[in-house]
């Protein structure tokens, strides 16, 4: 994969930006757990001029105030067939499968992984998706994956530093 050919970056929610646990408060409010680290990574990418694209198959606030944060060009929710509805948004925008990567760690995210060129998963993703994987992270989801898979792409083109200075006006 190349990182510089990449137009758009596929993230998924549950188990990927989280740990996968859904935690509700006492008035039934899902709560979620995202790690800051990601943010770096998500904004590193964008300041190359890839664009977000989040797809979930659940409905959640938590997800929206997050995304609403990190600036996420894209946000679709409730997509039950993430592989129907990422086909239909790659020919909607003339998308190439070399010009999109996805970050997933389930079963859900498997078929619509298969249409990227560049595929990553955190270390604790299912057996299937880590067979597919063009990249694993060292951690799981929810402690940084997305960051360190983002990374791991822009470092083998050396743009991980300059995006970095760009960004936070410090290099590594």
């Amino acid at each position: 994969m190349v990182f510089g050919k990449l137009k758009y970056l596929v993230l998924d929610v549950d188990g990927t930006l989280t740990d996968s646990g859904i935690y509700y408060d006492i008035n039934g409010n899902e709560l979620k757990k995202f790690s800051t680290k990601d943010a770096a990574g998500i904004f590193a990418a964008r300041k190359t001029g890839v664009k977000i694209i989040v797809i979930t198959g659940r409905e959640c606030k938590a997800t929206v105030r997050r995304m609403e944060e990190l600036n996420i060009e894209y946000l679709f929710q409730g997509i039950k067939n993430k592989a129907v509805f990422l086909r239909n948004f790659m020919e909607e925008n003339n998308i190439k499968k070399f010009e999109l990567g996805y970050i997933g760690d389930d079963l859900n995210d498997l078929n619509a992984m298969k249409m990227a060129g560049f595929v990553g998963c955190p270390k604790n993703s299912c057996k299937e998706v880590l067979q597919i994987a063009s990249y694993v992270s060292n951690v799981n989801g929810g402690e940084g994956a997305v960051r360190e898979i983002i990374e791991h792409m822009m470092r083998e083109e050396n743009l991980w530093e300059k995006a970095v200075q760009g960004i936070y006006g410090t290099g590594t």
